[in-house]
């Protein structure tokens, strides 16, 4: 029996793909299916990158397709393109996508989160930045092992620095690290305008957001005025963060910007003794609250010891430990945050040709 391109594409349509949540056709992922005697060839370009998917996502075609050609050549590719923000927003010089990271309240280990998953998209084939939008408490800089300042070309607008192939602008490089902001919020709202759009990115895929903790100015500048593609929010499964937590899920949700899914951090602490588990600060209030508040649980990760010291060290996680259980992790939420975002609406403001008028 001969097997037809339409046999394949419709066996096709039986595999759901772990992060897109759907058949790669219904993604609009399959760009080209042939068939030439036994052999089979299939062009596959997904929206979100994919370096360390590419193999499993290649084995898992070829299974799905076993029972109609032994002789299968799987192609993938991924292409990023921009997606809708809020409206009347307009996009940031070198930037596609932006991705806020938020929690209702502090010390829910956020800003490791923002970091590790940055460089985890990195090491997927993205090209990533990272914005220190907490200016009270700037981290970036020592989370990232980059000390100097920006440089500035012209005057006007500032260099990124880089380290680990993120390029990365806080308020830390500009201010010495003993020095407090004492600013009102007004100042605040400027510094972050500032640091976005006067920054001169290059090429950004996914430009990530550290927001400093609640729901005030900083977020509400960040909603108004800079193009969100979507959020992602951090929580612990202590009852109070989730509290906070729903606060700034409900913040986003109100003007309009997608919130991805939940990270639930903290959520189980291995003894570096004796090797007891113990959930010290809860059990399933991440998923709770996905399911409450209907998102996506992106995934939950450990309260470790490591995270931390590696963190404060310059070297985070996925940097130091790339074959470890909890870069895994982090690089499994990565790419389902790119995976949902590459699912949401496009951007086609930028093909249109801007109509002016002119008075003769």
């Amino acid at each position: 029996m001969t097997t037809t391109v339409e046999q394949v594409n419709e066996t096709l349509k039986e595999y759901i793909d772990p992060y897109l949540e759907t058949d790669l056709a219904a993604a609009h992922c399959v760009k080209n299916t042939q068939v030439d005697g036994e052999k089979v060839t299939i062009d596959i370009e997904l929206g979100f990158p994919h370096q360390g998917y590419e193999q499993t996502l290649s084995d898992n075609i070829k299974e799905a397709l076993k029972s109609l050609a032994d002789d299968v050549t799987v192609n993938i590719s991924s292409k990023i393109v921009i997606h809708a923000v809020q409206k009347g927003v307009q996009p940031i010089q070198g930037v596609k996508n932006i991705v806020a990271v938020a929690s209702g309240k502090g010390g829910v280990g956020k800003s490791t989160t923002t970091v590790n998953l940055a460089l985890a998209l990195a090491a997927e084939g993205a090209r990533v930045a990272v914005l220190d939008a907490d200016i009270y408490g700037p981290s970036m800089p020592r989370m990232l092992g980059i000390t100097g300042k920006p440089e500035s070309a012209d005057g006007k607008s500032l260099e990124p620095l880089v380290n680990y192939d993120i390029q990365t602008m806080s308020i830390g490089f500009l201010i010495d690290d003993d020095t407090p902001m004492i600013w009102r919020g007004p100042m605040v709202t400027q510094a972050l305008e500032q640091l976005f759009k006067d920054t001169r990115w290059k090429d950004v895929d996914y430009l990530v957001v550290d927001l400093p903790p609640g729901t005030g100015d900083v977020q509400l500048t960040l909603a108004q005025k800079i193009p969100v593609s979507g959020a992602v929010i951090v929580t612990t499964p202590q009852d109070i963060a989730l509290l906070d937590a729903r606060k700034g899920l409900k913040m986003f949700e109100k003007v309009n910007v997608p919130v991805l899914g939940v990270v639930e951090n903290m959520s189980t602490h291995i003894c570096s003794n004796c090797g007891h588990e113990e959930r010290i600060f809860g059990e399933g209030g991440g998923k709770r609250m996905s399911e409450e508040e209907n998102v996506d649980l992106l995934g939950s990760l450990p309260l470790d010891m490591s995270i931390r010291q590696l963190a404060d060290d310059g070297k985070p996680t996925v940097i130091a430990e790339p074959d470890s259980r909890i870069t895994e992790l982090y690089t499994d939420i990565a790419r389902k945050v790119a995976a949902k975002l590459a699912l949401k609406a496009r951007d086609y403001s930028n093909k249109f040709p801007k109509i002016v008028i002119k008075n003769d």
